[in-house]
C-alpha cells in the first residue's frame, strides 16, 4: 500500500469485496463523498457473479458515485469470436465475456446491481464523435493501413457510465447522445 494524505494505491482482489472494503477503510475513505469508480477490461475476467457482487458492493457503499467501465461489447459476432479464441489460445480466459455480449447487456449489469442510471457507447461511436482535428493527430501518431480492421476493434470495446444520486453536481446530465441509455 502506498498512502499518503491525498492519494492511496492498495492491491486488493477485487472479487472479494469485504477485503477490498477493509483496505478502503484503512486509508480512510469518506464513502460520503461524490466518487469516481474507474474499471478498465477488469470485469470480463471476473465470473458474471462476482463482478455483479463487485458493482452492487460499489452502488451501495457510495451515496453519490459515477461507475465507468471500458471493456469488450459485442461479443457474439464473428469478430468477438476471433479476440476470444485468440484469447484462449494464450490462456487468458474471459470468464465474463457472456455479460459483454451488447451494450444492452453491459448497461442492464449496472442497472441490475444497483446504479439508478446507465449508459453504453462503442468506441467506434465515440471516435466518430471527437473534432476532426483531434482526430487528425490521433491518426498522424501511427499510420493506419487498415482502417477497417481499426473499426471493427473499436465496435468491439465500449464505454459504459452509471450514476448513483449526484443530482446536484450534474452527474445525470452526463450524456452522449448515440448512447444507449436510461436515465
Amino acid at each position: 500500500m502506498l498512502d499518503s494524505k491525498r492519494y492511496a494505491i492498495i492491491g486488493a482482489d477485487l472479487r472479494d469485496t469485504p477485503e477490498l472494503e477493509e483496505k478502503l477503510k484503512k486509508c480512510n475513505m469518506n464513502t460520503q463523498l461524490p466518487t469516481l469508480l474507474i474499471t478498465e477490461c477488469v470485469l470480463v475476467y471476473m465470473s458474471p457473479e462476482q463482478s455483479a457482487n463487485l458493482i452492487k458492493w460499489a452502488a451501495s457503499s457510495f451515496g453519490t458515485a459515477m461507475f465507468i467501465n471500458y471493456e469488450q461489447v459485442n461479443m457474439g459476432d464473428r469478430f468477438g469470436h476471433i479476440m476470444i479464441e485468440n484469447l484462449r489460445r494464450r490462456q487468458c480466459d474471459l470468464a465474463g465475456v457472456e455479460t459483454c455480449q451488447s451494450l444492452e447487456s453491459q448497461k442492464e449489469r449496472l442497472l441490475s446491481n444497483g446504479w439508478e442510471t446507465a449508459l453504453a457507447v462503442d468506441m467506434m461511436e465515440l471516435y466518430s464523435r471527437l473534432p476532426r482535428n483531434e482526430v487528425s493527430r490521433i491518426e498522424a501518431l501511427e499510420f493506419l493501413d487498415e482502417m477497417e480492421l481499426l473499426e471493427q476493434l473499436m465496435q468491439h470495446y465500449c464505454l459504459c457510465w452509471a450514476t448513483r444520486g449526484g443530482g446536484e453536481l450534474g452527474l445525470k446530465e452526463i450524456t452522449c447522445p448515440a448512447a444507449q441509455g436510461s436515465s
